[in-house]
């Protein structure tokens, strides 16, 4: 019988919960918590642009991504310290950025950048995807914040976006994989998906057996189900 961690079935996630302004000074601010994986994710609006975007009448959304040296079971240093970052950082980092910039009508913030900043405190599988469910409350939240200051007149952000995980683990499709499972799948898959049902972005790859079409179905429907359920939580927490 297939074992999960909180008693899940194949097509239950583990327990989301987004704790909004949960710091002071960001724009936008939410804590969101996928299980045991635990990601601060703050939005700042800056009065600029990138210069490759100087006299395009458009804004930008850009994104950072870093786990905190205590996130997991050992130590990691700094990427600082290292003087520059992984590969996996530079590639999860973009891929955030990617799937905000997919939802927000950048000519509607014409003149300021919005970055996100996803900091992991806690890893348990599933970062990158938490980190982009949480960058879009922190970037809604960013948002009402520069219509109350009259930065801009309208609302930029065309839709949801979430993003969630699905596997082959133990034989069985399954939804929101934690370490464990991600460690030990056959296949691993990313799902990246806004609230009109359309896909941003999808990952997968098979660690072991190849995947069939069958199976590829059914990972893509539990994760389509996730993500109705994670989007809906996402407009709870910018209400409250």
């Amino acid at each position: 019988m297939l074992q999960r961690s909180y008693q899940r079935t194949p097509a239950q996630m583990r327990p989301l919960r987004f704790t909004t302004h949960f710091t002071k000074y960001a724009e936008g601010s939410v804590l969101v918590e996928v299980g045991e994986t635990k990601v601060l994710c703050n939005a700042s609006v800056l009065a600029t642009v990138p210069r490759f975007l100087t006299g395009r009448d458009e804004g930008w959304v850009t994104a950072e991504y870093g786990l905190l040296p205590r996130s997991t079971g050992t130590r990691t240093d700094r990427e600082a310290v290292k003087g520059k970052q992984s590969g996996r950082t530079q590639e999860i980092q973009r891929l955030i950025g990617r799937s905000l910039r997919a939802v927000v009508d950048r000519k509607k913030i014409n003149g300021f950048t919005i970055h996100l900043d996803c900091d992991v405190l806690q890893a348990d599988g599933g970062t990158r995807c938490a980190s982009i469910s949480g960058a879009w409350v922190a970037l809604a939240l960013a948002v009402r914040s520069m219509l109350d200051k009259g930065q801009i007149t309208e609302s930029p952000i065309k839709a949801n976006v979430a993003a969630i995980s699905a596997g082959i683990y133990d034989g069985t499709p399954v939804v929101d994989l934690d370490y464990i499972e991600d460690s030990h799948c056959g296949t691993d898959m990313n799902f990246v998906m806004t609230s009109d049902n359309r896909f941003v972005e999808i990952q997968g790859t098979a660690e072991g057996e190849p995947f069939t079409d069958e199976e590829m179905s059914q990972m893509t429907q539990l994760a389509r189900d996730a993500i109705a359920q994670i989007i809906a939580l996402q407009n709870d927490a910018i209400k409250e």
